[in-house]
């Protein structure tokens, strides 16, 4: 693993300098809306057309992305989200009127198109590229331990740090993991000694023999195409169900995110520090288990059981959430991330199985860019539940109902992923005509 400490060093820095802006945000947008007030409708609208705005972003760039990384090389393509990561944070660092806001919030949806999902899409395609089938999934587990470890550092960050050297600390630190990768980080052994891409004489049946038209057919199969999508929905039943089981996640867990900070700050009156308190016992619970209980689960229950136990436990955390009758029940749900962490590094580790070393990018590209589809569908379903359950104008008392519809969304990823079998290898086919 040794080959992973200098990547692990870049992805830690960027995802402690998201997360530690992540607690504050809520106060911030609440402030330049509604200030003064505990709940607000616009603010939860205004996430919401932030995460369909990045989940349209997300669901064409992430294929492209991988696509190109597959071509051009890990580190190349890694450089443009994380230079972009700093923009919308110097905002915030710089001012947080109602004027720098909404600039803020202008850039942060036009970079999230581009950042949201990438980074660790990324990574995960880095991670395969040197690592044996049968170390992914722990490999995958150490990468999102780092992730979440990175959370917790982030958070307790933001716990004991005005929110405006919050920003200017995030910004600064994004800085550094974009320089970091730039000057540290090796390409991978599969940048370095790339396959031949699939439109290439040996994989396509018929193809021009003039070298100007082949050279814009070699180039034309880095571009996204749902034609790889669809072949790799159609050659592999695992990755089919794979798609059905990261889109619910993904629809679960964005509409929980959305949900939660506006639910805990009207219900009991939360602020950016007990929100950090939150996620600081949710990532030290997630960082322990993907490091110590992960290695040892995935030899005796496999991936595919363990991505149903993670999975069906998401379901009962958010369930939880949406129950709470007191303060110390969100807390207790937070410790649930002891097990629900394990459902994502499962499924990562069970794509990268379905194709071979030169198609890693376009395959966790595909499974993140349909994740990210989530990001689209969930603020039409969870932002106006949870905006009209969080107002006065609710048709029944239930401020927690939109978090436990997330969860019922998790619950269909539970029952498809119980219908997993054993992998098989998929084939992303491009075709054109002679």
């Amino acid at each position: 693993m040794a080959f992973f400490l200098k990547p692990a060093s870049s992805i830690f820095l960027y995802s402690f300098a998201t997360m530690t802006a992540f607690p504050a945000i809520t106060d911030v947008t609440m402030s330049a809306l509604c200030p003064g007030q505990d709940e607000c409708s616009l603010a939860i609208y205004f996430t919401g057309f932030q995460q369909v705005v990045s989940g349209i972003g997300a669901l064409l760039m992430l294929p492209l992305l991988g696509n190109l990384s597959d071509k051009f090389g890990r580190k190349t393509i890694l450089t443009i989200p994380l230079l972009l990561t700093i923009i919308p944070l110097g905002i915030l660092g710089y001012g947080r009127s109602t004027d720098l806001f909404y600039i803020y919030f202008v850039f942060k949806c036009a970079t999230s198109m581009v950042c949201e999902g990438s980074v660790q899409c990324l990574a995960v395609a880095y991670a395969a590229d040197n690592v044996p089938e049968h170390q992914r999934a722990s490999a995958f587990a150490m990468l999102s331990a780092i992730i979440s470890s990175a959370s917790v550092c982030g958070t307790l960050c933001a716990r004991f740090l005005s929110i405006p050297t919050t920003f200017q600390a995030a910004a600064a630190t994004a800085a550094v993991a974009a320089v970091y990768m730039r000057l540290f980080l090796t390409d991978s052994a599969a940048d370095c000694n790339l396959s031949a891409p699939l439109l290439s004489p040996e994989n396509v049946e018929s193809v021009s023999l003039d070298p100007i038209s082949f050279k814009k057919d070699k180039y034309a199969t880095t571009l996204p195409s749902l034609t790889d999508l669809f072949s790799l929905l159609k050659t592999s039943l695992t990755f089919s169900q794979l798609a059905v089981v990261a889109f619910f996640s993904n629809l679960a867990d964005v509409g929980h995110h959305a949900s939660i900070m506006y639910y805990l700050k009207a219900k009991f009156h939360f602020d950016k520090d007990r929100i950090a308190d939150l996620m600081v016992i949710s990532g030290v619970a997630s960082t322990i288990s993907q490091i110590l209980l992960m290695p040892i689960l995935v030899p005796v229950l496999g991936e595919n059981r363990l991505l149903s136990v993670g999975v069906f436990f998401n379901c009962i955390h958010m369930l939880l959430h949406s129950l709470a009758w007191s303060e110390w029940v969100s807390y207790v749900a937070a410790m649930f991330s002891v097990l629900y962490i394990f459902w994502q590094p499962c499924l990562q580790s069970i794509v990268s199985k379905q194709v071979g070393a030169s198609e890693q990018g376009k395959a966790q590209g595909c499974i993140s860019g349909i994740s990210s589809f989530a990001n689209v569908v969930s603020p039409f379903v969870f932002s106006p539940l949870a905006a009209l359950f969080l107002s006065d104008n609710a048709p029944f008392h239930f401020p927690g109902f939109s978090i436990m519809c997330a969860g019922s969304a998790a619950m269909i990823a539970f029952v498809q992923s119980m219908m997993i079998r054993g992998p098989t290898k998929a084939c992303i086919s491009s075709h054109v005509e002679a």
